[in-house]
């Protein structure tokens, strides 16, 4: 059972509010990231030992049933506009908490996924966002891996941005000569230089060797890019 209520003038941050439910390893994760960018977090757990491990880093944490309405509305969770699933092994912990979210009315529901068809059953509910952490860090580290990409960030409808190095046959050379768009098929968007650090790219920046570039575009076009570095 929930054992205090979170007074809704405490949550006002200058980075809004967040109600994290469920503070395993991505839970935990993204309170502290949070709590980090100046957003206040209620966190709610089951479990004790957790909940007292965090109650000095979160804003609030509170030893709760998530899957309990009563319990939820005595927090005040139905006061949040936004809120984070992130309950993962426990498929009906995770459907039935995120449906009680639903049903007050919360705007904005994140919502962890470990399945194809556990993600489906989110979106069913009307989950807003459902996310894969462990499969899109896979994938993340699996184009790291492959190519010679420093960094990479994959978007919906096949879209990437890459930080890489740039390519031989580039360097020197304004943007606006190298014509890596008509090239390559991908656009230069920011550059680092040693000691620097990054600014938006023009079509009159010369890109120089050890220069660090972002380059967005097709997800395939990016890897291609990077890989001639």
């Amino acid at each position: 059972m929930a054992r205090k209520t979170v007074p809704k003038k405490q949550r006002t941050g200058a980075g809004g509010s967040v109600v994290v439910l469920g503070l395993g390893r991505f839970g935990r994760a993204l309170a502290l990231e949070l709590v980090d960018e100046d957003t206040e977090v209620l966190g709610i757990d089951e479990d004790a030992e957790i909940v007292q491990a965090l109650s000095g880093s979160l804003t609030h944490t509170v030893r709760a049933d998530s899957t309990k309405e009563d319990a939820l509305r005595q927090l005040g969770v139905h006061e949040f506009d936004r809120a984070v699933v992130a309950i993962g092994t426990d498929l009906e912990a995770s459907i039935l908490t995120a449906s009680v979210l639903i049903s007050f009315g919360v705007e904005n529901v994140w919502a962890k996924a470990i399945s194809e068809a556990h993600g489906r059953i989110l979106t069913q509910l009307g989950v807003h966002h459902v996310v894969y952490p462990e499969h899109d860090m896979g994938q993340r580290v699996a184009h790291l891996v492959r190519g010679r990409m420093l960094d990479y960030i994959e978007f919906e409808d096949d879209f990437a941005m890459v930080k890489t190095k740039p390519p031989a046959d580039v360097v020197g050379l304004p943007l606006s000569n190298s014509a890596v768009r008509s090239r390559y098929g991908i656009t230069v968007v920011a550059i680092k230089r040693p000691g620097e650090g990054f600014t938006y790219a023009t079509p009159q920046t010369v890109v120089e060797a050890d220069d660090t570039i972002i380059v967005a575009g097709r997800t395939r076009a990016t890897e291609r890019f990077s890989e001639l570095s």
